[in-house]
C-alpha cells in the first residue's frame, strides 16, 4: 500500500515537473530579432554590404566568391532603382566568369511566349527595336527599358542564355479571377504545382492589400496570382537546372517580395529540385524626395528569418537624364496611329498636336503602329527637339516638339513615352 501511494505521489510530481517545463517553454522570449540576429553595429552608408546571419560586414569580391560558390543566386531587386540592376550585373558578371558557357538569367521581366524573342536577341538575330518589339516588351512589363538594357547586352556579348521565367498575362488574368477548383480541366493542366498555404506568404500577401477595400474575394485572387508567378517562376528554374546538368549555374532577377526570406521563389524552387542556393538583395537607405510618391504604404510583418543572406545598402537612384513622354493618348485604327487626346501642357500640347491628329513620322522615323512611336519617344531626353509630322483632315503639318517630362499632378499618367 505504501509503495503504491509512492508511486502516485512521484507520477504526479512528474506530471506536476513537465506542464512546469512545457509552459514556461510556450512563454519563453526569442533573444533578438530573427531577420537581424547580429545587428550591424553602426548605420550602414551607402555601398555597405552585410553579411545578415552573421552581422558582419563584407566588401564586394567577398560577396562575389561566396555568392557564386552556390548553383543558383537569387538577387531581389526594386524595378526602378539603377542602383539594384548594377549589383545584378556585376553578379551576373561574376557567375559568368567563375562558370563560362555554364551560366544562365531568369529573368521575372519575360514570360514563355518571349522566349523565341529572348533566344534571338541573344544570338544576334535582333536589334534593339526588333527585339522589344517582338517581345512586346511594353505590353508585358512597361518597365522603361533602359533600367534593363546593361544586363541584356552583357547576355548578348557573352552568349548566356536568357529564360523567361514568368507566368503569361493570359494565365494571370484567368487565375486571378476565377478559384483553381473552377477552371477549366485543360487550364488546370497548364498550371504548376500551387501551394496556396505558405503562412508567410499569405502574411506578406494580406499587409500588401491591408489598406485597399476590395475585400477578402479581391485578396484570394491576388493570393493565387502571387503564387502563380511564384510556383511558374520556381518550375521553370528547375526545369532549366535539370536539363542543364549538375555544372549549371543560374542568376534569377526578380522583384524582392519573389525572394526575399526565402519562401516566394527559392523554397518553392528548391521543392522541385533541392540544390544551394543563395539570396541577395539591397535596400534604400536614401530616398529623395522625387521618388517618395511612389513607395508602397505596406505594414509588412515581421518574419522568424533574415530577408537576405547579403544585403547591400543604396540609394533610391532614377535614370540618367530626365524621362519624358510626348503626352498623348492614342490607338491603332486602318494602320494609323490617331491621336484620341492631348495632357494639357505636355509636349505633345504645346507643339499644337489635336485630338484625331494622324502621326505620320517623328524626325525621320516613319510611325507604322504605336510601338514605333513609344520606342522612339524613349530615346528622347528632356530638353531634345524634334519635328513631329502629323495629318490633320487630309493635310500634312510639321510641327516643332521639344520634350519635357510630363506636368506634376497630371492625373493621366499616359502618352507615348518612358513607362513608370
Amino acid at each position: 500500500m505504501k509503495s503504491h501511494m509512492h508511486n502516485r505521489l512521484s507520477l504526479a510530481l512528474l506530471c506536476t515537473t513537465i506542464l512546469s517545463l512545457t509552459a514556461c517553454t510556450m512563454t519563453q522570449q526569442t533573444i533578438g530579432n530573427p531577420e537581424a540576429p547580429y545587428p550591424p553595429m553602426e548605420p550602414p552608408s551607402i555601398g555597405d554590404i552585410y553579411h545578415l546571419p552573421t552581422g558582419l560586414k563584407v566588401n564586394a569580391e567577398q560577396m562575389y566568391a561566396a555568392a557564386t560558390d552556390a548553383r543558383i543566386i537569387y538577387v531581389g531587386e526594386t524595378h526602378d532603382n539603377p542602383a539594384a540592376h548594377r549589383l545584378e550585373l556585376q553578379l551576373l558578371k561574376a557567375v559568368a566568369e567563375r562558370y563560362p558557357g555554364q551560366t544562365s538569367l531568369g529573368m521575372e521581366m519575360f514570360n514563355s511566349s518571349q522566349q523565341e524573342a529572348l533566344d534571338q536577341w541573344v544570338s544576334g538575330a535582333l536589334s534593339e527595336k526588333e527585339f522589344l518589339k517582338k517581345s512586346a516588351w511594353y505590353d508585358n512589363w512597361r518597365m522603361d527599358y533602359a533600367y534593363y538594357s546593361d544586363i541584356l547586352n552583357y547576355a548578348r556579348e557573352h552568349g548566356i542564355r536568357v529564360i523567361g521565367l514568368n507566368a503569361t498575362r493570359e494565365m494571370v488574368k484567368t487565375v486571378g479571377s476565377t478559384p483553381l477548383d473552377e477552371l477549366d480541366a485543360k487550364i488546370r493542366e497548364q498550371l504548376p504545382a500551387f501551394d496556396l498555404e505558405d503562412p508567410y506568404q499569405r502574411a506578406m500577401t494580406e499587409a500588401i492589400y491591408a489598406d485597399h477595400s476590395q475585400g477578402n474575394k479581391m485578396l484570394d485572387g491576388f493570393l493565387r496570382i502571387q503564387t502563380l508567378w511564384d510556383e511558374t517562376m520556381a518550375e521553370n528554374i528547375a526545369r532549366t537546372m535539370a536539363e542543364r546538368g549538375p555544372a549549371h549555374r543560374m542568376v534569377v532577377m526578380a522583384g524582392g517580395n519573389h525572394i526575399s526570406y526565402g519562401f516566394g521563389i527559392p523554397r518553392r524552387a528548391f521543392r522541385r529540385m533541392p540544390t544551394s542556393y543563395i539570396l541577395i538583395g539591397s535596400r534604400e537607405i536614401v530616398i529623395p524626395e522625387e521618388k517618395q510618391d511612389g513607395l508602397m504604404n505596406v505594414n509588412m510583418p515581421g518574419f522568424p528569418m533574415p530577408p537576405y543572406d547579403y544585403l547591400l545598402y543604396t540609394e533610391y537612384e532614377s535614370l540618367p537624364g530626365e524621362r519624358v513622354k510626348l503626352g498623348v493618348r492614342m490607338k491603332e485604327a486602318d494602320g494609323k496611329v490617331v491621336v484620341e487626346g492631348v495632357v494639357p501642357n505636355s509636349t505633345a500640347d504645346k507643339a499644337g498636336v489635336k485630338d484625331g491628329d494622324v502621326i505620320i513620322a517623328l524626325g525621320e522615323v516613319t510611325i507604322e503602329d504605336s510601338f514605333d512611336l513609344i520606342y522612339e519617344v524613349n530615346q528622347r531626353l528632356s530638353g531634345d527637339q524634334i519635328t513631329l509630322t502629323v495629318e490633320r483632315e487630309g493635310e500634312k503639318i510639321t510641327l516643332e516638339a521639344i520634350f519635357a517630362p510630363l506636368p506634376k499632378g497630371d492625373a493621366h499618367g499616359m502618352g507615348a513615352g518612358h513607362k513608370k
